[in-house]
């Protein structure tokens, strides 16, 4: 008889790696492609984009960053960093969550229709969670909001009894902390 590990869900829950959430920040050339071999990478392996982020941020050089926030274990993540170094455009990689203590916001724009007593709790909300007011009508008000992810979903769920018609949302924006750059 040969000797087998048992097959129960135990077993196999004890020797799985948690999937955690983490935001990769790459480095690119802004040229037409690059965010397309990007996602490519990501899709044909099957990975998620929780977030995407992109801008260009040192013009003169026509460098760009994207800000992604997938999910994986540290196996996965590490297989995503490694292949996303390998493709032609990207300079550098950072998994900012592996780094420490990054420095991540979003900004949310949150439209709210309300009348009475709704409005003014709507307005008294934004205030205690710093939102600005962009736009206002007699029955609307459209609010800004910048914070971590988490600040953000709570605005929204506190909204949704209030009126919430639509929120739109950037994604999250990252830079790790301390004085150094992100290697170009």
């Amino acid at each position: 008889m040969t000797s087998q590990q048992p097959a129960s869900a135990y077993f196999i829950a004890e020797n799985e790696e948690k999937s955690e959430r983490h935001t990769l920040s790459v480095v690119v050339d802004n040229e037409p492609g690059v965010l397309a071999r990007v996602i490519g990478l990501f899709s044909g392996r099957g990975y998620n984009i929780e977030q995407l982020t992109v801008s260009e941020t040192m013009q003169a050089r026509h460098i760009s960053r994207i800000t992604i926030v997938t999910s994986g274990t540290a196996m996965v993540v590490g297989q995503i960093k490694a292949q996303l170094e390998r493709l032609i455009p990207v300079h550098s990689v950072l998994d900012l969550t592996v780094e420490g203590d990054a420095i991540e916001r979003e900004l949310a724009l949150v439209k709210v229709a309300g009348k009475g007593e709704n409005r003014v709790e709507a307005l008294r909300m934004a205030d205690a969670f710093r939102a600005r007011v962009v736009d206002a009508s007699n029955n609307s008000f459209v609010f800004e909001l910048t914070g971590k992810t988490r600040k953000v979903d709570q605005f929204v769920a506190l909204m949704k009894p209030l009126g919430l018609i639509e929120v739109v949302r950037t994604g999250i924006a990252a830079i790790s902390r301390g004085p150094e750059a992100m290697r170009v």
